[in-house]
């Protein structure tokens, strides 16, 4: 459990190179309120020298708090012309930061809302100190009686997916407070994505390149039940689940082929063989085609492995026989004991081959298609 004392510049983790004064906050900010100024006095209160706010097309009635953050000198006030998104406005701050202040070792990322505390920020900055070539997330509580429902229910299932497809065990999949060290801008600013999908695709390209994250625990704050929030649930929740979709889709476009051809042969053989036999042989050469494809598509494009081919082809099909015999008993067993026939052979598969889905993949991910465990593009916070 996290304290909720003022930080009193005590962190003992604090360095030469990365401080409160070497650091800056972010704030990304479309349309504020008053509270987009008590979110820049409590960060300068708290020991922050470096403000950079980021005015991402918001009209004109909603002009003054940039204003009256300009008179701030520890803030600098950048100006987007027209709406572009979340994700574009973190863009723009870290290529000013990277192009034009050398000075800084790195960022916290806060939303203009006043719903990230000062504290906590420090706090990340605190943990950053700590461990550089991490990304710090700072995650909120979601078990809390006054979160509301939509994003408690919201941020368990996207946390399920995250563990489940991509291999990443994240308490708060979309948290906005991140601590980001200044080795990272120049590729974080490359990353697809303009709006709050943006900061998923930042965590998926952590994962395929083994750059380090730890979560620090922050006050779980819900300002009028978020109501200043610009996220849209339809279409910005589409964006985020896209690049999870898309990165488990090699394997989830094999799983229809090899399903697909596992139900026409068994109506093939049907009454050929007998039932065990024709299960057995509709099996085996569904999974030899798929695989074929499955293996292409999972080395490159889904994960991208730096294995030699030859590692990486024995373990993916040392792990496709186990997959086939056990999707061959399943299906058996299943069809033996309801007494299935013509397409229940296929309903019985499906059912089994779901589960197999889930361990196989995060199999594949582990071992067959394992990348380091370190980023090997950052070495002394500087890129190979």
């Amino acid at each position: 459990m996290h304290t909720e004392s003022k930080y009193t510049g005590q962190c003992n983790t604090f360095t030469a190179a990365i401080r409160p004064d070497t650091l800056m906050i972010v704030v990304p900010s479309l349309n504020p309120d008053e509270k987009l100024m008590q979110v820049v006095d409590s960060m300068i209160e708290e020991g922050f020298s470096h403000i950079l706010i980021v005015d991402d097309g918001s009209d004109d009635a909603h002009k003054q708090p940039f204003k009256d953050a300009e008179k701030r000198a520890a803030c600098t006030v950048l100006h987007h012309e027209s709406n572009l998104g979340k994700g574009a406005a973190l863009k723009t701050a870290f290529r000013y930061v990277a192009g034009n202040r050398s000075d800084i070792a790195g960022v916290v990322t806060v939303d203009g809302d006043n719903q990230h505390k000062a504290r906590d920020a420090m706090r990340l900055a605190c943990a950053l100190a700590e461990q550089p070539d991490a990304v710090i997330l700072g995650v909120r509580d979601f078990s809390q009686r006054h979160v509301p429902f939509k994003s408690r229910m919201g941020n368990t299932l996207t946390s399920a997916v995250f563990r489940m497809l991509c291999g990443i065990a994240l308490s708060d999949t979309q948290t906005g407070l991140r601590a980001i060290s200044a080795a990272y801008f120049d590729r974080f600013s490359e990353l697809e994505g303009e709006r709050f999908e943006y900061e998923t695709n930042m965590l998926l390209y952590m994962k395929e390149t083994g750059i380090p994250f730890q979560e620090v625990p922050i006050e779980t704050v819900y300002i009028e039940n978020n109501a200043t929030s610009h996220f849209n649930p339809l279409t910005d929740s589409a964006k985020i689940y896209r690049p999870i979709v898309r990165f488990a889709g090699g394997s989830l476009a094999a799983a229809a082929i090899d399903v697909t051809l596992f139900a026409l042969m068994v109506r093939l053989l049907d009454g050929t063989y007998g039932l065990d036999r024709e299960i057995l042989i509709a099996t085996a050469v569904a999974r030899l085609i798929s695989s074929l494809f499955n293996y292409t598509f999972n080395r490159k494009a889904v994960f991208a492995s730096d294995e030699p081919k030859r590692v990486t082809l024995f373990r993916y099909y040392a792990l496709c026989l186990v997959q086939m015999l056990l999707s061959y008993k399943g299906v058996a067993l299943l069809v033996g004991a309801g007494g299935f026939a013509g397409f229940g052979k296929t309903a019985a598969k499906l059912l089994v081959d779901s589960v197999l889905f889930v361990l196989t993949f995060q199999i594949q991910r582990e071992w067959v298609f394992q990348k380091k465990k370190t980023d090997r593009y950052i070495e002394n916070g500087e890129q190979k």
